[in-house]
């Protein structure tokens, strides 16, 4: 009886908080207050509370929502050992022999324009002009090879 009492005045009080933006001109910020201030008076008129008063002294009903809890947390716990682990044996070393097979991007496809278009010619590389090989830390040669390999 006192939840309902209390529902009921919230709803009140936040339809005057609302009657009051809506007087200030702030019409959507009004008519959001409004249905917050509708949410509590809906549950109570729903039978919701009720229920959820005759809930929060059984036994049964707890135990009911640990049981809910225990099964959230196996399922979070196994989410994160999934994206942890990478999945079994067999779902690993395919990933890997995919990821062998495909290092090097393949080349991007041109676009379609449409039937009348013209196909864009296709680009030429450019030569690099070679670069005389110093010895010391200023040799990135084996740095650029392995950019080249990965077509960056």
């Amino acid at each position: 009886m006192i939840a309902e009492t209390v529902c009921s005045a919230v709803a009140v009080a936040g339809l005057g908080i609302a009657a009051v933006t809506a007087y200030r001109k702030r019409f959507l910020a009004a008519a959001r207050t409004a249905a917050y201030a509708l949410v509590p008076l809906g549950l109570v008129m729903t039978g919701a509370v009720a229920w959820v008063a005759d809930t929060a002294f059984s036994p049964t009903a707890w135990a009911g929502f640990g049981v809910l809890g225990a099964a959230w947390l196996l399922f979070l716990g196994t989410r994160a050992a999934e994206r942890r682990g990478g999945g079994s044996r067999k779902e690993r070393r395919a990933a890997a022999k995919a990821a062998r097979r495909e290092a090097v991007a393949p080349a991007a496809s041109a676009p379609s324009l449409g039937g009348n278009a013209r196909p864009a010619p296709a680009a030429q590389p450019q030569p690099r002009a070679q670069k005389p090989k110093t010895g010391g830390a200023d040799d990135f040669s084996d740095i650029e090879a392995i950019l080249k390999k990965h077509g960056i």
